[in-house]
């Protein structure tokens, strides 16, 4: 490979690089704080006071800040306050389930400007370019932007899209998003970066940026909603495996489920008949308790919510039931993972709250050497549409905030 020629934009050490990595740690410093006067950059980035008025003016010229106003009510003269320019960039997200497609707009600094919501449902396996195209729409309607303002859109899905065929995997139950051509069509409709990830995964990126995973290089997020899922983080990364399959625990094997071939092709067995919301329901007509109105995933979680309220009597014994099935499928990825941390996260493991978390950890510690903390997520609002934008805005930032070309 041939070497960069002394002094090229980009090379390491020059002053371009340099003035560009003090670019980018003062706008994540604004991200972080909110608005800083040109000294409190200065002492937070060790810059000089001359260094940091340079660098403000260049990120004004650049339209990355704007001066927002002054401090008030300390000794001296005011000082002037900058922000990250909230126009500089605009990003989307979608989270598409069977029967709906929630999709948001959120600008640079992450603040959410709009949210659509459209219903898809039945079977049709039609119209999925038009559906994302209108929540799209929708989307940026509500935010006041065009779809052309958009830098970046990441959707988020059930299953994952193999990387070798671009098909979706994993998902049968989702009509429309299995055509071998899709991703090519939705790339001509939407002329902007278009990624593309697993529901889960992306609810394990809103925590590891937002949520309980903070901080954490290496964690397993364990989703349980409509389905039973996994995102296993390492090394502070995503691993999504060779087909995208990693985390589709919800066909794993486990003890107490007969053995089902075929489970893709099926979309049932394992883990998921062990601790899956058919199992929580389950487990109430075998204790003879009524059975909620409402979706599986609902009927589901307020069973769980009732339960974490009990303390002794049928309810409880469904909670215990539940605990130990979320713990047998849980000892199988910890003997295999070792994480340093377990996230329980969806809104049926969300309904039993700190009491269903301390059952699980109780009961993993007698099922797997390995010890890891359980905690539950903390990103409680759509936690995969959350993903989707903190994904397209790490990507975004990264060139936007790149003032080294």
């Amino acid at each position: 490979m041939a070497r960069m020629a002394a002094g090229t934009p980009g090379t390491p050490g020059t002053p371009r690089v340099l003035r560009a990595m003090n670019d980018r740690a003062a706008l994540d410093l604004l991200l972080e704080h909110g608005p800083l006067s040109r000294t409190r950059i200065g002492k937070l980035t060790g810059l000089s006071k001359p260094t940091a008025s340079q660098l403000l003016a260049r990120l004004e010229a650049a339209g990355l800040v704007v001066a927002t106003g002054t401090t008030a009510g300390r000794p001296g003269p005011n000082a002037q306050l900058y922000a990250v320019n909230p126009t500089a960039a605009h990003v989307a997200g979608l989270d598409v389930t069977a029967e709906r497609i929630r999709a948001a707009v959120a600008d640079i600094t992450g603040k959410v400007a709009g949210e659509f919501e459209l219903p898809t449902p039945g079977r049709r396996a039609q119209g999925t370019v038009e559906q994302v195209l209108q929540a799209v729409d929708g989307a940026t309607k509500a935010a006041g932007v065009l779809r052309g303002d958009l830098h970046r859109i990441v959707i988020g899905t059930p299953g994952a899209f193999d990387p070798s065929t671009g098909r979706l995997r994993y998902a049968s139950h989702l009509p429309g998003w299995h055509s071998p051509a899709l991703l090519e069509e939705l790339a001509a409709a939407l002329p902007v970066p278009l990624e593309y990830d697993n529901d889960v995964n992306l609810a394990a990126v809103a925590e590891q940026r937002l949520g309980a995973a903070r901080d954490h290089e290496d964690f397993v997020l364990l989703w349980n909603e409509g389905g039973i899922g996994a995102a296993i983080v390492l090394g502070g990364r995503l691993h999504r495996g060779w087909t995208g399959g990693a985390g589709e625990v919800g066909f794993m094997p486990v003890p107490g489920t007969p053995l089902v071939r075929h489970v893709a092709k099926a979309n049932a067995g394992g883990f998921q008949e062990l601790a899956g919301c058919n199992a929580v329901l389950r487990f109430a007509r075998e204790l003879g308790l009524p059975e909620p109105q409402g979706s599986l995933a609902d009927a589901a979680a307020a069973l769980v919510s009732e339960a974490a309220r009990a303390e002794d009597g049928p309810y409880a014994e469904l909670l215990h039931r539940f605990a130990t099935g979320l713990a047998v499928g849980l000892a199988s990825l910890v003997t295999v993972l070792d994480p340093e941390l377990i996230v329980l996260s969806g809104g049926v493991v969300a309904a039993g709250g700190e009491n269903l978390r301390a059952l699980v950890q109780t009961e993993l510690a007698e099922l797997a050497v390995p010890r890891p903390r359980l905690v539950l997520g903390t990103v409680q609002e759509h936690p995969v549409l959350c993903g989707a934008l903190q994904s397209a805005l790490a990507t975004t930032r990264d060139e936007v905030f790149d003032t080294s070309r």
